[in-house]
């Protein structure tokens, strides 16, 4: 029988459930009930501690700290938790934290890429394959959609959600609601679509096209925006990609970047 290889210098809990081929790096520490699959490696100087759950395959980089209590002050040291899941990778630095009483916890999904210093506040819900850059911030209960792109230092209030393959530019202040596809840059500036995005995803062209044009409408036709997401949905409705983004800004309770504070045009806008 395999067992772990764990580091003669790091500590480890007897509460812990590591799979047989876990690695533990020098001066790691996981603390508490914490669940690692198949293949995770903690590398020197991680703080991982429970209630978490990880899945498979993931990589848990120098100095990282996973799974700390909450930065709430209605926090009084409840048992809360946090639910990692396969191949995910947490490079130096990373801060992720559990949730608080009473909700699900936060939430990592599979194949996601952390940057340098890179932090996901308490009760955040982070999808799949998603793109933080280093020094990006999600704050308590925030969403980032597949394979979204937070840019250096980018900076997401809490409550707010980032959509599918949406892109955030370096140090962008976001306090509403971003679309999926959309770029946003700036101060809840809405800049254009993130065509190269959706290309590399695998989007179809006619997805693509369609995105563009609901951006032009809603930007640059000069209605009202429940106006202009009706224009978009009578007539580009019959795309996935328009259903997809007419209800993400239906549902949106911070409302989204307006035309009242677009940048001049794009050369991926149009």
């Amino acid at each position: 029988m395999t067992h772990p290889f764990i580091h003669p210098t790091a500590v480890v809990a007897h509460g812990a459930d590591l799979a047989p081929d876990v690695r533990v790096g020098p001066f790691a520490i996981i603390d508490g009930a914490v669940t690692l699959g198949a293949g995770c490696v903690v590398r020197a100087h991680a703080h991982i501690m429970g209630p978490l759950t990880a899945g498979e395959n993931n990589d848990f980089g120098s100095h990282c700290v996973i799974g700390d209590r909450p930065q709430h002050l209605a926090y009084k040291s409840e048992v809360t938790e946090l639910v990692i899941g396969d191949g995910n990778t947490f490079r130096e630095h990373v801060t992720i934290h559990r949730g608080m009483p009473g909700t699900r916890g936060t939430i990592v999904g599979d194949g996601n890429y952390l940057m340098v210093g890179t932090h996901i506040g308490h009760d955040c819900r982070v999808g799949n394959q998603a793109i933080l850059v280093n020094g990006a911030m999600l704050g308590g209960h925030g969403e980032v959609g597949d394979r979204a792109l937070l840019s250096g230092n980018a900076g997401i209030h809490q409550f707010c959600r980032v959509g599918r393959l949406a892109l955030v530019r370096s140090q962008a202040i976001m306090t509403m609601d971003t679309p999926p596809f959309w770029i946003v840059g700036g101060e809840n500036q809405a800049v254009g679509v993130n065509v190269v995005g959706m290309r590399r995803a695998g989007v179809p062209a006619p997805e693509i096209q369609a995105v563009r044009k609901a951006f032009r409408i809603i930007y640059r036709g000069g209605r009202m925006l429940s106006l202009a997401v009706a224009q978009v949905e009578a007539e580009l409705g019959a795309h996935p990609a328009i259903r997809e983004l007419v209800a993400f800004i239906r549902s949106a309770k911070r409302g989204i970047p307006g035309a009242h504070r677009m940048l001049d045009s794009d050369s991926q806008a149009a």
